[in-house]
């Protein structure tokens, strides 16, 4: 079937454009209310949202549609993706809703469904819903005794805040140490912060002023730069940024560095293995990795599974094969022994106890390897199917004979747009800028004679 209304994350788009209307909003939480009414009890779902000035309007619409169909609604507030997922679980709701298009431009927003154990919907039960949306709203009704009763809870950010201090090891403290916390003026601009200070920290809090259109603007974990400055100007131990709704995480060291997901996942598992918290012997990560990191593993004796780009992938073969760390390069770590899905905070303080255990800076603890030179390029086509041009195939295929066992490729076509996206790596930069280039106009030709 053809969707039309969730893609790879959810439902995304722009702020009061189909799909992103009141309407759409009215209908996913009245499908979605009633597809997962199970039993005689009373059934409850959990909203929370991010900073954006849209989430209001989004919030109204969703507990509208919720409660018609005969939910009592949770509403949490600004509140991190993760914190969502982890409160529909201690809440024993139905269903949880996050109100958030992540890192994107205030003017975008999302709506994100989680199962009563807090992960992402299976593909067939965004199907179902879909099928409900586009059916007659009357046949959902309750009739007026029925009818669900919404209630804000206002201890949400302390039980996140709680929940995320017992990650770390028991009488673990933070003292001594100087963090900036970037919170891209976004969901976890109060707990972040809270969190660290009441571990002993000594907060440096930026990002934290939302104004409902300035989440992600030139800040948090897609922009660090200004997280990299405070760093430098406060002589912090570590810099932490987080995205719009928390489930990602870039860190800075003490020198103003950059630490991308991969290190992350690396500095994780060794620790994790070595007090014996790992299991199956690995991490999951993306075919967008760095070689470097999968090499690294491979020396510690651990193994590196590849899946899809999408945190749900990476997600659905830890869940399949009983791994317990995984990610992406971009940010997103997933530590299932705490969490269904990626979060920032649970992550950087993760990484903040192998420092506090070592006594290492943050720089020698987060650079378990180097990065092997990596190229990606994007390249737009308007017609037809470039990858199936004889000229790519020869590229790509004189590319992976270039590169051997000493590189790596991934070609992909972009899941949102008409975009190709080539990327290489390997030990020697000059011929991985060579071979993406060599692809790249193999592609631009198909796409132009298309």
């Amino acid at each position: 079937m053809t969707r039309r209304y969730f893609g790879t994350d959810g439902i995304r788009g722009l702020a009061n454009k189909h799909p992103m209307t009141s309407e759409v909003a009215l209908k996913v939480g009245m499908a979605a209310g009633h597809l997962f009414q199970n039993g005689s009890h009373r059934h409850r779902v959990v909203i929370g949202k991010d900073t954006r000035l849209s989430g209001y309007m989004l919030e109204a619409a969703l507990m509208s549609g919720f409660t018609s169909v005969g939910m009592d609604v949770f509403l949490l507030g600004p509140m991190p993706t993760p914190a969502v997922a982890m409160l529909t679980r201690s809440l024993r709701a139905d269903l949880g809703v996050m109100i958030s298009a992540s890192h994107n431009r205030y003017d975008d927003n999302g709506i994100k469904l989680f199962d009563p154990d807090g992960y992402k919907l299976s593909d067939e039960t965004e199907l179902a819903i879909e099928g409900l949306i586009d059916g007659p709203s009357e046949d959902l009704l309750v009739p007026a005794d029925r009818i669900g009763r919404a209630t804000r809870v206002d201890s949400a950010q302390e039980r996140y805040i709680e929940f995320a201090k017992r990650t770390l090891p028991k009488n673990l403290r933070l003292n001594d140490l100087r963090i900036v916390i970037d919170c891209a003026h976004g969901a976890a601009y109060k707990v972040a912060p809270a969190a660290l200070w009441e571990l002993g920290a000594d907060v440096v809090a930026i990002g934290v002023d939302p104004d409902g259109r300035n989440i992600n603007n030139k800040c948090g974990s897609t922009a660090p730069q200004a997280l990299i400055d405070k760093v430098r100007e406060v002589r912090a131990d570590i810099g932490i940024a987080l995205d719009g709704d928390a489930d990602r995480v870039v860190i800075v060291d003490e020198k103003g560095r950059i630490v991308d997901g991969d290190q992350l996942m690396a500095v994780i598992a060794e620790s994790w293995q070595r007090r014996g918290k790992l299991s199956a012997g690995g991490v999951v990560a993306t075919v967008m990795s760095n070689l470097g990191l999968e090499r690294y593993l491979k020396d510690q004796g651990l193994s590196l599974v590849r899946t899809p780009v999408g945190d749900r992938y990476v997600v659905e073969h830890m869940r399949r094969h009983g791994y317990n760390v995984g990610g992406e390069q971009s940010g997103h770590i997933v530590l299932s022994d705490f969490t269904t899905t990626g979060d920032g905070l649970v992550s950087s303080l993760q990484v903040l106890a192998c420092a506090v255990a070592t006594g290492k800076p943050v720089s020698e603890v987060c650079a378990r390897f180097t990065p092997l030179p990596q190229v990606l390029k994007n390249v737009r086509y308007a017609n037809g199917q470039p990858l199936d041009d004889s000229r790519v195939r020869r590229a790509i295929e004189g590319a992976k004979e270039k590169l051997g066992d000493g590189g790596r490729l991934v070609i992909r076509p972009s899941g949102t747009e008409p975009v190709i996206r080539v990327m290489a790596e390997g030990d020697d930069e000059g011929l991985v800028n060579a071979v993406v280039g060599d692809i790249v106009e193999a592609v631009q030709a198909a796409a132009h004679a298309a």
